[in-house]
């Protein structure tokens, strides 16, 4: 996955919840609009996910105000259910994400190539928010 002209960003996150759980929260559209927000005054308000090799996704993410809205699309290359997914976005970024099996806990590292308009802390940030978010619904969802 990994281009040498590209730069990697990480993300990582540990969940204290059951796999199935974890997964079934990660890859449901009725879920990913309860978590997938960087911030409190964003919300994605439809997800649309064809959960296969191949198969595409669409999460529509939007400013509470209405002020800025963006449809987040790719399409699916490699799913290993409770262990990995791997999709290329729209704009052709890979992504990949592990669920890593702890002992009473999952832990989750996300790999994206960086886009160029904004900083690579920005990127960051948000990708992070995001996972912490999902990490904040599974846990308090699973239990």
């Amino acid at each position: 996955m990994q281009n040498s002209n590209k730069t990697i960003i990480t993300i990582e996150a540990t969940i204290k919840a059951p796999i199935t759980k974890i997964w079934d929260f990660w890859i449901t559209p009725e879920h990913i609009i309860q978590w997938n927000t960087a911030s409190p005054d964003w919300h994605t308000p439809k997800a649309i996910q064809d959960f296969k090799v191949g198969g595409s996704f669409s999460f529509r993410m939007e400013a509470k105000d209405g002020s800025f809205g963006f449809d987040f699309n790719g399409k699916y290359d490699v799913i290993e259910p409770h262990h990995a997914i791997a999709y290329t976005m729209e704009d052709n970024r890979k992504v990949t994400t592990q669920f890593i099996h702890q002992e009473n806990s999952i832990h989750i590292i996300q790999s994206f190539e960086a886009e160029t308009e904004n900083t690579i802390e920005l990127q960051k940030s948000g990708w992070q928010s995001i996972l912490d978010n999902f990490k904040k619904y599974a846990e308090n969802t699973a239990n």
